[in-house]
């Protein structure tokens, strides 16, 4: 998900869902929040979630659950945030 001079680059969700597996947070330019990101989260044997789950981090910082909306399912504008 980058362009050849190392700038993110746009793509679908399935790309984007992809990164996070990998362990990358993705954003999208489509957002009005600066700063807001999502991360994939795989419980330990100290976490009280069983499976894996999708966070989002908030204009304020703060890590909430995140399910994707139709208009993000269907967004081409998908990057890995700070390409990391």
């Amino acid at each position: 998900m980058l362009e050849p001079d190392g700038r993110p680059k746009p793509s679908d969700f399935s790309a984007a869902l992809i990164a996070l597996k990998d362990g990358h947070a993705v954003a999208r330019h489509g957002w009005n929040g600066k700063g807001m990101y999502l991360k994939m989260q795989t419980p330990d044997e100290h976490s009280k979630m069983g499976l894996p789950y999708i966070y989002i981090s908030t204009v304020e910082g703060k890590f909430v659950p995140w399910v994707a909306s139709q208009t993000d399912l269907f967004a081409e504008d998908w990057y890995m945030k700070g390409a990391a």
